[in-house]
């Protein structure tokens, strides 16, 4: 006890109360209070709540995760030092005359061949002559599949590479081989070259069914090239589309994944790989807590026909599409805003042969009704080549069924396209002529092949849909135009049948693409 007087402590007068009230108490041993040394006895320890430890999982799974590194065959480039290269494409830098400005500033700044210094001096370092070289262009992470040695990686980590080592947890470098790749799921395979003919530690690829939203998972990987490192998290989202192209359904987690994690797998807590990390969202580079997972169902359907092909084989209808927009729907006499709108079949592809136009809404396949655009391109890839398929279309206000045979994608083209396409404005001289109520001018085309756009009124609902001057309405309502005046007599049909939307086919630079219009103002 501390006593105040007078507003002063007085460590005796405490000092002296504490004492007597001990001795008081009966309480005092070897001359120091018992109470004080009870509370100094023992280090401090505090019974610990129950959490998940990754431990067990980390320790079982590390060694079948490795880093794989890339090169690429680059042709000899001369580099100044200052972060600016020089290609001469085989043209050795003595063949400039001596006069010219940039033999000159080389000898100046050190370019190709020269130290920089000022003197001119050659540096046989620096010289660009002779063929190109491998060197490192990439690095990311992968694991092995089997015991045998079949890597899993992302496409984006191999597709430019001549030659690939796969490091291992324990520091052992093999050379590896491309076995195939696919850029449409950015899945590759490579196969380790080791001549030890060694059995590899490897993982599973687990039941994506059983993958939900808020479950624990742990990420490996090789993050800016330190290798091994271990993040956990969960399971943040299903079914995510970002962009990257027609099959998009990734897992989004929020594991600490960073560049060269590219590759690597993010596990459950029974060491099965749920997802293969592919890409993260980052305003900064590094890690905010979400990144992308191709799902484990998708990924092991890939690998397979990588290793047994090389390739991956999957059906093709050969039409472009778009999504159905609630006001596309209005415009179609559709009752729900689903299904796949054809923007246009490809000359010669199935969904062509099959008697499908542009304007036709895919409502359903093999009867299975069709959700949006990318519902479609995953259900066609899901088809081997040959197969037999009844696509239902949406047309003239009725449903039709067509029976076709799909064909084989082909190699360097999408499925289905479902991204909107927008157009870079242009300008057309022509006669204008205005169509009431749409905030549209418009002039017959100088080629005959429809309606140019030569104005748009900025507070105008295609304004907001986004048609630009330039831009050539081709069609509408799946009625071909040629002059203003046959958009209006659809328009006027339309509005009579009592529909409040007209679909406008519009082709610009960009290619094709559907918007649909209110026509409900008569202006």
């Amino acid at each position: 006890m501390i006593t105040r007087i007078k507003g002063l402590f007085s460590v005796k007068s405490a000092l002296q109360a504490s004492a007597a009230g001990i001795i008081a108490a009966g309480v005092i041993v070897s001359g120091v209070p018992q109470g004080l040394i009870a509370a100094h006895a023992d280090p401090v320890a505090v019974q610990a709540p129950q959490v998940p430890s990754f431990a067990d999982v980390v320790g079982a799974v590390s060694p079948a995760v490795v880093s794989v590194r890339v090169q690429t065959n680059i042709d000899e480039t001369a580099d100044n030092g200052n972060g600016f290269s020089f290609n001469f494409g085989g043209e050795g830098f003595d063949q400039l005359p001596d006069d010219h400005p940039l033999k000159r500033f080389f000898k100046e700044f050190g370019g190709p061949g020269f130290d920089g210094d000022g003197n001119g001096r050659r540096n046989p370092h620096k010289m660009p002559h002779g063929k190109g070289h491998l060197r490192p262009t990439a690095q990311g992470s992968g694991f092995f599949i089997s015991a045998d040695g079949y890597v899993v990686t992302n496409n984006h980590v191999v597709s430019d590479g001549e030659a690939y080592t796969v490091v291992m947890n324990d520091g052992t470098e093999l050379d590896a081989k491309l076995v195939g790749k696919d850029s449409r799921t950015d899945l590759a395979v490579l196969k380790v070259d080791d001549k030890a003919k060694r059995t590899f530690t490897y993982v599973k690829f687990a039941d994506d069914s059983k993958v939900r939203v808020g479950d624990w998972v742990v990420a490996v990987g090789n993050p800016f090239g330190l290798g091994g490192t271990v993040t956990a998290g969960i399971i943040s989202a299903r079914g995510r589309d970002i962009g990257s192209g027609p099959y998009d359904d990734y897992l989004q987690v929020d594991a600490a994944v960073n560049k060269g994690n590219s590759g690597g797998p993010t596990f459950n807590l029974s060491g099965e790989v749920v997802g293969i990390n592919t890409a993260i969202f980052s305003p900064s580079g590094g890690n905010v807590g979400i990144a992308f997972a191709i799902p484990s169902t998708v990924a092991q359907g890939v690998v397979n026909d990588l290793i047994k092909n090389g390739s991956v084989s999957r059906g093709w209808l050969g039409v472009q599409i778009q999504p159905v927009t609630r006001d596309i729907a209005d415009s179609l006499g559709l009752s729900e805003a689903s299904g796949a709108l054809v923007v246009a079949p490809q000359e010669g592809s199935p969904g062509q042969k099959a008697g499908m136009k542009k304007g036709d809404v895919v409502t359903a396949v093999n009867g299975e009704p069709i959700k949006d655009a990318r519902d479609l391109a995953k259900r066609i890839a899901g088809f081997r080549p040959g197969s037999k398929a009844e696509v239902t279309i949406w047309r003239d206000g009725k449903s039709e069924v067509l029976s076709l045979t799909l064909g084989a994608l082909p190699a360097d083209q999408t499925q289905a396209q479902a991204d909107e396409q927008q157009g870079d404005e242009q300008t057309q001289p022509s006669t204008d002529k205005a169509l009431a109520g749409l905030g549209l001018s418009v002039a017959p085309a100088e080629d005959g092949t429809g309606v140019t756009v030569t104005d748009v009124d900025p507070v105008s609902d295609a304004a907001d849909k986004g048609m630009k001057q330039g831009e050539t309405i081709t069609s509408v309502n799946n009625q071909e135009v040629k002059t203003p005046e046959d958009i209006e007599k659809v328009i006027d049909k339309a509005r009579n049948q009592g529909r409040p939307k007209a679909l406008f086919q519009v082709e610009s630079q960009e290619g094709t693409r559907f918007i649909a219009l209110d026509i409900s103002n008569k202006g």
